[in-house]
């Protein structure tokens, strides 16, 4: 899952990409508003956004209320130390999904984040399945015939993504985009790598992952031997 962290605090920002990113999750940062509406005039593509209210150039409020103006759907959750209810109201009639009010716990924050995503791909139920690769959104767990599958934060993004949408192609710009930071140095080939340590963990799992010329990749169920 691919999220966008709209936080100027720098200790936190580190801290939350790193304890994001051992789960899965791939995290670019904006410290202010101007950095976050760039990265999103760019058309990419995220799953969540996380914003904290207290921006130095405006107010989440602000940003959050623009970012709706401008047909922006994408979940955001907001981050912040203001839990009054008028701030919570406001920021509900604003756009916002969900709120998480500072300090927090690490393992609540994932888990909304993965509801707010469960949500807006119209799946409520928290398990998804693939021959015999499952995966619970409560846990962010993938299981393979009911044995933990240990997978690096990169393999985890990929699959996450390829299971989200079973059966259909997901395109290789579009899953490098949930694997790899905006920022990152990696070329665009080496989604393949990912991919490739991913077929062979999936070895008799009953699933597996097709390139469709054209299109992309597809998780699909198969009879293995």
């Amino acid at each position: 899952m691919r999220i966008l962290l709209i936080e100027d605090e720098t200790e936190m920002v580190s801290w939350l990409a790193r304890a994001l990113g051992q789960s899965g999750f791939v995290t670019d940062q904006a410290a202010d508003a101007r950095t976050a509406e760039a990265l999103l005039a760019v058309g990419t593509e995220y799953d969540a956004i996380v914003l904290d209210l207290g921006l130095p150039d405006r107010h989440g409020f602000d940003l959050l209320g623009a970012l709706r103006d401008a047909g922006e759907r994408t979940p955001v959750l907001i981050l912040t130390a203001q839990g009054s209810l008028n701030d919570r109201v406001r920021g509900l009639n604003l756009g916002a999904d969900d709120f998480v009010a500072k300090p927090f716990a690490i393992e609540e924050l994932e888990a909304r984040l993965a509801a707010l995503v469960r949500r807006s791909h119209g799946r409520q139920h928290p398990r998804l399945e693939c021959g015999g690769l499952a995966y619970d959104a409560g846990s962010r767990a993938f299981t393979l015939h009911g044995q933990l599958l240990a997978l690096t934060p990169r393999e985890h993004a990929a699959l996450t993504a390829l299971l989200m949408r079973v059966g259909q192609p997901v395109g290789k710009a579009q899953l490098f985009g949930k694997v790899f930071p905006y920022d990152s140095s990696a070329g665009p080939d080496a989604i393949e790598q990912v991919l490739h340590r991913l077929r062979r963990k999936l070895t008799g799992a009953g699933a597996r992952i097709v390139t469709v010329r054209g299109l992309g990749y597809l998780l699909e169920p198969a009879a293995d031997a």
